[in-house]
C-alpha cells in the first residue's frame, strides 16, 4: 500500500513541477546551461607564462592561453598594485585561433589598453585608476607581482584562468649591502662570483629617498652598482639648499675600495636633474670612464654646485609663468627653464669638454619636462668644436621622460617634487616602451666596452 503512495505523490509532483519548468524563459534556461558549460570549459582553460613564472624585471615573458573554443574571443587583463598600494591594470581583447590558443608574440590585440600585436603590452600599457600616478617600485627585495587573467568577453566575464608572474628587482647571488659610512648614504648591490667586476655609481633621480630598481638590474646584469641618496633618506636633512661635489667624489673612493671591483674607472648613470649632476662628476672628477645621460640638461639646474667648499656653478632657474595647463589638471613644464646659452646663464654650463672619460647621451623627442634633445645637441656640438669623439647619442622619437629599464607601466603624469604640481612627462606608450628595450641594452653595452671586465654578465634578455 505505501509503494502506490508513493508512486502516486511522485506522478503528482511531476504534474506539477514540468508546468513549472515549462514556463521558464528561454533566456534563463540558456543563461542555466551557459553557466554549466561555462565552468566546464574554465577547468579547461590554462594560462601558461613562459619560460617561466618567475623572472628578472627587465626579462619579457611569454602570454600563452589553450583550451579555448576555436575562434573564440576574450578579454586578457594584468593588474599590480606598486608600494604606494596604487592599484595599476590594463586589458586587451584576443581571438583565438582555430585550435583554441592565443600567443601574445603571435596574435593582435583587437581592442583595450592597446591595439596590435604586442608581447608585453599588458604589463607597459597599465594605468591607475585615478589620474596623474606613476608606478613605485623602488625597493629591490620587492618584486613587481603582475596578475594574468582570461575572461570570457559575454555575459559577466567570468574568470577562466589566472597566473602570477613575480619580476625581481635583484637577480640570485646579488648582494645587497645598505652603506651608512662617512657621509654617503646609499646601497651596494654586488654580483655573485669572485670578480672583479666593472663599477658604477647610480644616481637615479634628484629627489628625498633611494630608489634601488635600476642599480639592483644593473647588479643583476655582472655590475658592482653603488646608489646614493641626496637628501631625504635615513639620518639626512629633509631639505638642501646646495649640493657639493665632495659627496660624489667620497661615493667614487668608497665604490673602487670594494673587493670585487676592477682596477679601472667607474661609470656613472643619470635621469633628469641627475644628468647634470652625472655631467658634473665626469668633468670634474678623476677616474669616470663612462658616464650615462638620460634626459638631462647641459646646465647645472635647480641648486648650487659646490666643490672643496667653493661654487663652481650657480643654477639655472625656471620661469614658472611659462607653464602650459592642461584639461587633466596637469601642466607642461618643458618650456620654463631659462637658457643656459645666453651670456648672463653661461656660468651654469657644465664644461664637459673637461672629461676624460666617455659619454652616452639619451633624449626623449617628447621629453615634456624639458627639452633633453636640444640639450644633448648642445652638448653634441660643444664636444665636436673642441675637437672631442667621446661620446655616442641616440634620440627616441615618441619617448617621453621617464626611460627606465623595460616593462614598466609607463607614466603619463605624475606629481612633481620641485614645481609642486603634477606635470605631463609626455611620450606615446608604445613608443616609449620600444624605447626602454633598446635604450636598456645600448646602456649595459656602452658601460661594459669601456669598463671592461673578464668577468663581466650577459645582457639583458630583451
Amino acid at each position: 500500500m505505501n509503494i502506490f503512495c508513493l508512486v502516486f505523490f511522485i506522478r503528482q509532483m511531476r504534474n506539477v513541477i514540468m508546468p513549472i519548468f515549462c514556463r521558464i524563459s528561454h533566456r534563463a534556461k540558456a543563461k542555466l546551461v551557459g553557466s554549466l558549460v561555462s565552468e566546464e570549459m574554465a577547468s579547461q582553460v590554462r594560462l601558461r607564462l613562459l619560460p617561466s613564472a618567475r623572472c628578472l624585471f627587465d626579462e619579457p615573458v611569454q602570454v600563452k592561453v589553450a583550451g579555448l573554443r576555436s575562434r573564440q574571443v576574450v578579454t586578457m587583463k594584468a593588474r599590480s598594485t606598486d608600494e604606494k598600494g596604487v592599484e595599476f591594470s590594463s586589458s586587451a581583447t584576443y581571438r583565438a585561433d582555430g585550435s583554441g590558443e592565443v600567443d601574445l608574440e603571435r596574435d593582435p590585440s583587437l581592442s583595450g589598453s592597446y591595439v596590435g600585436v604586442e608581447p608585453m603590452g599588458l604589463l607597459w600599457s597599465m594605468r591607475a585608476d585615478t589620474l596623474h600616478k606613476r608606478f613605485q617600485k623602488n625597493r629591490s627585495l620587492n618584486p613587481h607581482v603582475v596578475k594574468f587573467s582570461v575572461h570570457e568577453v559575454e555575459g559577466e566575464g567570468s574568470v577562466l584562468a589566472e597566473a602570477t608572474n613575480e619580476r625581481l628587482l635583484i637577480g640570485d647571488g646579488v648582494t645587497r649591502l645598505p652603506i651608512k659610512e662617512g657621509n654617503i648614504r646609499g646601497v651596494l648591490f654586488t654580483p655573485p662570483g669572485e670578480g672583479p667586476f666593472p663599477a658604477v655609481l647610480d644616481l637615479y633621480t634628484f629627489g628625498g629617498g633611494l630608489s634601488e630598481k635600476r642599480a639592483a638590474l644593473l647588479a643583476s646584469r655582472g655590475f658592482v652598482v653603488l646608489t646614493v641618496a641626496l637628501y631625504g633618506h635615513d639620518d639626512m636633512a629633509k631639505n638642501i639648499k646646495e649640493v657639493h661635489l665632495d659627496y660624489f667624489e667620497e661615493a667614487i673612493q668608497l665604490l673602487r675600495k670594494q673587493d670585487k671591483v676592477a682596477n679601472k674607472g667607474i661609470g656613472v648613470t643619470s635621469l633628469s636633474k641627475s644628468g647634470d649632476l652625472a655631467l658634473s662628476v665626469a668633468s670634474y672628477l678623476p677616474g669616470v670612464d663612462a658616464t650615462v645621460w638620460i634626459n638631462g640638461c647641459n646646465a647645472n639646474t635647480v641648486l648650487p654646485l659646490y666643490y672643496k667648499k667653493r661654487q663652481i656653478h650657480p643654477a639655472l632657474m625656471f620661469d614658472l609663468s611659462k607653464v602650459i595647463p592642461t584639461e587633466s589638471g596637469a601642466i607642461i613644464i618643458k618650456y620654463c627653464n631659462n637658457n643656459p646659452l645666453v651670456e648672463e646663464t653661461q656660468a651654469t654650463l657644465v664644461p664637459i669638454e673637461k672629461a676624460k672619460g666617455h659619454f652616452l647621451f639619451v633624449a626623449s623627442e617628447d621629453d615634456l619636462n624639458w627639452d633633453s634633445k636640444a640639450f644633448m645637441d648642445q652638448m653634441v656640438e660643444r664636444l665636436k668644436r673642441h675637437g672631442k669623439e667621446n661620446f655616442e647619442s641616440v634620440c627616441y622619437r615618441g619617448a617621453g621622460h621617464y626611460l627606465e629599464p623595460p616593462y614598466g607601466p609607463y607614466c603619463h603624469s605624475s606629481f612633481h617634487g620641485v614645481v609642486g604640481k603634477p606635470v605631463m612627462w609626455g611620450g606615446e606608450p608604445r613608443s616609449h616602451a620600444v624605447a626602454e628595450v633598446h635604450m636598456w641594452k645600448k646602456i649595459q653595452e656602452f658601460l661594459r666596452s669601456h669598463l671592461s671586465c673578464e668577468a663581466s654578465r650577459p645582457t639583458a634578455k630583451l
